[in-house]
């Protein structure tokens, strides 16, 4: 069975820092594309970071850009998001996803089939 569950998520001030993880089982992690998604309250789904395999390759949405980190430990099966000078806008469900490796580095959620549960990130201010 496949699981991916993500734990970090919290309340914080703006330009804060929070750190996400997810950790992944059921499956060959370390030959998976990963990336991380949120979704604030009536807004889709959108991607936030993508990476590669062995996290050569690393991808991120304009508006975290410079700001946040995704990484991974393929030794421990885990998925990081590393969020500094955290904005109100920044305030969503995160969860993150295998991604396929036709759109390894992208981050669309088009094809997207496994989830994580979502962690509540908010940043207040």
């Amino acid at each position: 069975q496949v699981q991916l569950v993500e734990s970090g998520g919290g309340s914080v001030q703006t330009g804060g820092s929070l750190r996400l993880s997810c950790a992944a089982s059921g499956y060959t992690y370390s030959t998976s594309c990963m990336g991380w998604f949120h979704q604030a309250p009536g807004k889709e789904r959108e991607g936030v970071a993508s990476i590669s395999t062995r996290g050569t390759y690393n991808n991120y949405a304009d508006s975290v850009k410079g700001r946040f980190t995704i990484s991974r430990d393929n030794t421990k099966n885990t998925l990081y998001l590393q969020m500094n000078t955290l904005k109100p806008e920044d305030t969503a469900v995160y969860f993150c996803a295998r991604r396929p490796l036709a759109s390894c580095t992208g981050l669309a959620a088009e094809g997207i089939d496994y989830w994580g549960q979502g962690t509540q990130v908010t940043v207040s201010s």
